[in-house]
């Protein structure tokens, strides 16, 4: 028996990078995946997890539509009876120094990050009440913890995630159900694809383990905390950052 063998897992943004990662690896840790992107992008990352043997399915869902991510919860409780992991992993940046950032841009990164996870955390929680389980892990980010220089909309919505953890962790853990933040530093995905050189370097020297993460790194500290190895951890941020951030 593997460390999530038949928990259903709901991890949103699923489609790339952090989420895929986290997805397959649920998978591979013997978890139900429901792979939640916009416009059925996460159809890829469905098709690989079946083809290694796992079992997952498709759910088109913006997390920022109320009603879309209820429909979604209400069709995974209705196929499987139940939901125990939700992975908040959603995220958008609109990066700009604050001088110069439209008050949209700001909208928009905040109602995607910290409201999708509002909307999608309330929206399993009573069937997770009803079965008194569930494990819900927030992916925020280093910058939510240290700040950085144009991403004002970006490290404010990341640390908004990691005060909504904690207040939630007191609401429901009499319920046995946790609730924890993973805090991934510079990781290689599309979004650290087109920083520069220069930009790459500086971030690097900044980092005492001396290499960007990987996905992995991360679908590692959110499993972990989905597993039964953390069933006394709760409220709790787990950084995964090679130390950039101590």
């Amino acid at each position: 028996m593997t460390a999530m063998t038949g928990r259903v897992t709901i991890v949103t943004g699923a489609s790339r990078g952090i989420g895929r990662a986290i997805a397959t690896r649920a998978a591979a840790d013997g978890a139900t995946v429901v792979a939640a992107a916009r416009d059925r992008n996460a159809t890829d990352v469905v098709e690989e997890i079946k083809m290694a043997g796992g079992t997952a399915r498709l759910a088109s869902v913006d997390v920022t539509d109320a009603e879309s991510v209820v429909q979604m919860v209400n069709d995974v409780v209705k196929e499987f009876g139940r939901i125990d992991v939700l992975v908040n992993n959603a995220g958008i940046t609109r990066d700009q120094l604050l001088m110069r950032m439209k008050k949209e841009d700001w909208d928009t990164v905040l109602q995607t990050n910290l409201t999708g996870a509002f909307i999608c955390s309330q929206a399993v929680l009573r069937s997770m009440v009803r079965q008194r389980f569930g494990r819900i892990i927030t992916v925020s980010s280093v910058v939510g913890q240290m700040g950085n220089a144009g991403q004002v909309n970006y490290a404010a919505s990341k640390a908004g995630l990691i005060g909504f953890a904690k207040s939630l962790a007191r609401e429901v853990a009499s319920r046995n159900i946790t609730v924890n933040v993973v805090t991934p530093g510079i990781i290689e995905t599309d979004m650290t694809q087109n920083i520069t050189a220069s930009d790459r370097e500086g971030w690097l020297s900044k980092i005492p383990l001396g290499r960007l993460g990987a996905p992995d790194d991360v679908a590692a500290a959110v499993c972990f905390l989905a597993s039964d190895a953390a069933a006394y951890v709760t409220g709790q941020v787990l950084g995964v950052n090679g130390g950039m951030y101590m």
